[in-house]
């Protein structure tokens, strides 16, 4: 393709392709990629030039993994800011978990609560999970058929009461359920007994009494859960948060004997480590725990060899009171929307791996595992023009008053960072610069094929 009757071109020395960085010019037309051209290729007549020079342009960002708290927690969070930190941080794409809104995307109705309130505020494409719970099994059909990607449950106590856990024989008859649709299951994955057992961080300050109370064997014995029921079931399951590396020979091997699961890992755990978090410092606080740095080693190595197939955010915001001093009682959650890609390039860079395997990690696997392969993820033609443009020498230090997430806490504050999203495209318009978002281009995205 020559990208002739393109409106626009990008050019950058450092496109990042699915074939790897090459300079390249990109032509779009209609918000759709036409081509992608010799770095050299004169553009199109009539279109509009924008030259990027040595900065790298990425596929814009895809995070299944957005806790948007919207309606009925707005003041944690909401559509409006959520998407609006999103695009300053070069991602154009993203999935609202069902919980921690009031109602829960647990049926068809409160669904639609959801989009009605979505609708006209969001900055980039914004599509939702459905929740399956304790009781509406019956709902989940339809919930599929209405739009969601997919349908998170919980195997230990979510921390609200609108989304209680599903006990192993009611996880057993929603994963039976959704597998013969062709849906896809998302799965908190901690196991309630371990967590029961271990002593509770109620009225500490100490990071290690909170570790101590999320013990890696919680994580290991849930996801051995879904992998048996998965098995059983033909059923598509995937792991949210991965915390402990101690589950990852179990997900290789069950992915090596043909159980579809995969599962997803963030950028928390991935650049923070326990022994970094100070007394009382409880930003840092979520659930599963951000692990030692030997247990973040091998996260890495997870990912370089496939068995973690993503990074995305789990940004779970609150407001500054709920982050009090006492582990036990704080909010567990890490605002870091807006600050994934150049964590996770900080800490990738360092390692010796490169923006190809970035994009892969956080705009094609993400993509993939929502359906959304084709048209999302990648820089190839018949996608759509969703682009993060980005220095990755630049660096800057995380001011959190100048985050776009509405509340300014993030366990990230006055780290210095490597990698500045410069700007931000979504279906061919540029949506924001610099840090300040200029456009309002966001659409509702439902589920329009099955997940691959």
């Amino acid at each position: 393709m020559t990208g002739a009757g393109a409106e626009l071109v990008l050019r950058s020395t450092r496109v990042i392709t699915p074939e790897g960085a090459r300079a390249a010019c990109v032509a779009v037309a209609d918000g759709r990629i036409t081509a992608v051209t010799p770095h050299d290729a004169p553009p199109p007549p009539g279109a509009r030039l924008v030259d990027y020079g040595d900065a790298a342009l990425l596929p814009g960002l895809v995070d299944t993994h957005v806790h948007i708290n919207d309606p009925g927690r707005t003041a944690w969070e909401g559509f409006a800011t959520a998407t609006r930190a999103a695009a300053a941080g070069g991602i154009t794409t993203v999935l609202d978990m069902p919980l921690n809104s009031v109602p829960p995307t647990t049926t068809p109705a409160h669904l639609a609560v959801k989009r009605d309130t979505a609708a006209g505020r969001v900055h980039v494409d914004t599509g939702f999970w459905g929740g399956a719970v304790p009781g509406n099994t019956g709902d989940l059909k339809s919930l599929h058929e209405a739009g969601v990607f997919g349908f998170k449950c919980f195997l230990s106590p979510s921390g609200v009461e609108e989304f209680p856990e599903l006990a192993p024989d009611e996880l057993a008859a929603a994963m039976a359920e959704i597998a013969g649709f062709g849906g896809l299951l998302i799965a908190h994955a901690e196991d309630p007994g371990h967590l029961a057992a271990a002593p509770p961080a109620d009225g500490s300050v100490r990071y290690a009494d909170f570790l101590a109370s999320r013990p890696p064997a919680a994580e290991t014995e849930a996801v051995a859960l879904l992998i048996r029921l998965a098995r059983r079931l033909d059923a598509r399951v995937h792991v949210l948060h991965l915390s402990s590396a101690d589950t990852l020979p179990l997900i290789a091997e069950a992915k090596a004997s043909g159980v579809r699961i995969t599962a997803e890992t963030c950028p928390h755990f991935l650049t923070l480590t326990a022994e970094e978090v100070p007394d009382g410092a409880t930003e840092f606080k979520c659930c599963p725990p951000i692990r030692e740095a030997a247990n973040q080693d091998s996260l890495w190595a997870g990912l370089a060899d496939g068995v973690i197939d993503c990074v995305v955010s789990d940004h779970s915001p609150c407001t500054a009171d709920l982050k009090v001093p006492d582990f036990g009682a704080a909010w567990g959650g890490i605002a870091s929307l807006q600050l994934g890609l150049p964590a996770v390039w900080t800490a990738a860079r360092a390692r010796g791996l490169g923006l190809p395997d970035v994009a892969r990690w956080m705009a094609t696997a993400p993509a993939q595992l929502a359906g959304l392969a084709g048209r999302k993820g990648a820089i190839a033609p018949g996608h759509d023009a969703d682009f993060a443009v980005f220095d990755p020498e630049a660096t800057f230090t995380v001011d959190p008053a100048a985050l776009h997430h509405r509340n300014p806490v993030t366990a990230y504050a006055g780290r210095t960072l490597r990698g500045v999203v410069l700007a931000t495209w979504l279906r061919g318009r540029r949506t924001a610069e610099h840090g300040q978002v200029t456009e309002r281009a966001g659409k509702l995205l439902e589920r329009t094929a099955p997940p691959t």
